[in-house]
C-alpha cells in the first residue's frame, strides 16, 4: 500500500466524503428525474402540453 505519512487518516475520510457527497448527488438526481417526469405524465394526461410542443408561431 501507498505510504500517506501522518495525515493518511485525514486524506482516507477525505475521498470518502467525497464518495458518499458524489452518491448523494447522483441518487437526489435520480429521484428527481423520476419526480419530474411523473409530473410531466399527470399534466399530459390532464391535457396540459408545453408550448414549445404547439404548431404555431409567435411571430
Amino acid at each position: 500500500m501507498i505510504d500517506l505519512g501522518q495525515h493518511a487518516e485525514f486524506i482516507v475520510w477525505g475521498y470518502i466524503g467525497v464518495a458518499i457527497g458524489t452518491l448523494t448527488l447522483v441518487g437526489w438526481v435520480l429521484f428527481d428525474s423520476r419526480r419530474v417526469a411523473a409530473r410531466l405524465k399527470e399534466l399530459d394526461a390532464r391535457g396540459i402540453r408545453r408550448r414549445s410542443s404547439t404548431s404555431e408561431t409567435g411571430a
